[in-house]
């Protein structure tokens, strides 16, 4: 029978690599806690209308990468989120979150984009979300990038490893005049434009601006920039949230360039790259969407957020050495001889129940690869219960790195453990 494969650009966190993951995943709960953001879960599925109304309808992420699909039984359209913002303020706007209250919120999960698969980038891959809503700024807007800087120090990747750039989308009408005269200067150029930037042309040309292509660098190098097209209340916007930046002592690049691939933004928008990671080397991107909570249906109000690529993270933390080694079981119950395995069950669920870990032998083991799975897994202690431990109600505690063993009456087990191990991390 031929096996199944998972599909293409969706993978498999394998138990070897998971503590990576549960390691980092711990990291950001206690990070976020710190700054008074509060945990939402929300659906992986949605409406495809609350997309197509958030991301825009012509943005790539609806044109070619959404997986969308008709539910059979009812035939509702349905979509697989592609990030996770529109869905959160779909909840919050539903169970109306935002009356008389700001809210601080962070979700973490899968999202799913039909994407030509390389590292860095998959098809189901995860995203930590931080969404800050009902705060004008630009002092939270400040804060946002401060605690992203708190976290990298965190972490262990530091200034030189990860680069801050940031931009100003201004407001919907500034950003219409930008547009019109970009189509306009790329209009004269069409002869250099490749096959991407012609589609986006008349449809979303801000997105031309990011392009990769070296052959087109210097035409986007010398495009309309949308900080001309920027009135008195934008640049003062964007003049504050520069200057908190320099105040706190935090570098930045200003990069003209700088857009997103989603049609909410507006104002601060910004990106953290790491060096290490070549063309998909953005760890974290976000911005503000003002204008998003109205045009789901809520009260105008101030939003501003962004996501994290756990992936990516991983991938850099890893380039740099800074994931601690996955620790080793703190206590194995070996058990060999008649009529062993009920203490042996005993003394494990009785050190369970005081906070260690246990893995205790099931079946026929030989007791000699039972000490040699103990040693493979680095279990700090080994419990050996044999026939003579159960005539006496003792177990032999095994010290595996201090090569020490002693006898020890069950009853009194989880208190000389405690002693033990506390004197020894002492010294």
């Amino acid at each position: 029978m031929q096996k199944i494969n998972a599909v293409k650009g969706m993978n498999d966190i394998l138990p070897e690599h998971s503590y990576n993951w549960l390691w980092l995943e711990e990291q950001f709960r206690v990070w976020l806690a710190s700054y008074g953001y509060e945990n939402i879960r929300t659906p992986i599925v949605e409406d495809t209308r609350l997309f197509i109304r958030s991301i825009g309808e012509i943005t790539d992420i609806v044109e070619k990468e959404m997986y969308t699909f008709t539910d059979s039984l009812n035939g509702d359209n349905l979509t697989l989120r592609p990030e996770g913002t529109a869905g959160t303020l779909r909840a919050v706007i539903e169970h109306n979150l935002l009356y008389n209250s700001t809210q601080k919120l962070w979700y973490i999960g899968q999202m799913f984009r039909h994407e030509r698969p390389q590292k860095g980038r998959y098809r189901q891959f995860y995203q930590l979300g931080v969404e800050a809503l009902g705060f004008k700024g630009p002092d939270i807007d400040s804060e946002i990038i401060l605690m992203q800087q708190d976290l990298w120090h965190r972490l262990g990747i530091s200034a030189n490893d990860v680069e801050l750039q940031i931009n100003c989308l201004g407001n919907k009408i500034e950003r219409a005049l930008h547009r019109e005269n970009l189509i306009k200067y790329f209009e004269q150029h069409l002869d250099i434009l490749d096959e991407d930037a012609r589609r986006r042309l008349h449809k979303n040309p801000l997105r031309i601006l990011d392009t990769k292509n070296p052959a087109m660098q210097n035409l986007v190098l010398d495009a309309p920039k949308l900080i001309d097209h920027l009135g008195d209340e934008s640049l003062e916007h964007y003049t504050q949230w520069k200057c908190n930046l320099t105040n706190l002592g935090i570098k930045f690049v200003e990069n003209p360039r700088l857009v997103r691939g989603l049609d909410y933004y507006n104002l601060s928008v910004f990106e953290w790259v790491s060096a290490s990671l070549g063309a998909q080397g953005t760890l974290a991107a976000g911005g503000r969407y003002d204008p998003l909570i109205e045009e789901l249906g809520g009260k105008p109000n101030y939003a501003i957020g962004f996501a994290i690529g756990i992936e990516r993270v991983l991938l850099t933390l890893q380039e740099l050495n800074k994931i601690p080694l996955k620790p080793g079981v703190e206590v194995f119950v070996a058990n060999y001889g008649a009529n062993t395995q009920s203490l042996s069950f005993k003394a494990a669920m009785l050190l369970r129940q005081n906070g260690y870990h246990v893995i205790q032998n099931l079946g026929d083991s030989s007791f000699k690869s039972q000490l040699k799975r103990a040693a493979g897994l680095n279990s700090r202690v080994c419990l050996i219960i044999g026939e003579t431990e159960v005539v006496n109600k003792q177990v032999m505690v095994k010290f595996m790195e201090e090569q020490h063993q002693e006898a020890v009456p069950v009853d009194n087990l989880v208190n000389y453990l405690d002693s033990y191990l506390n004197r020894i991390t002492k010294k």
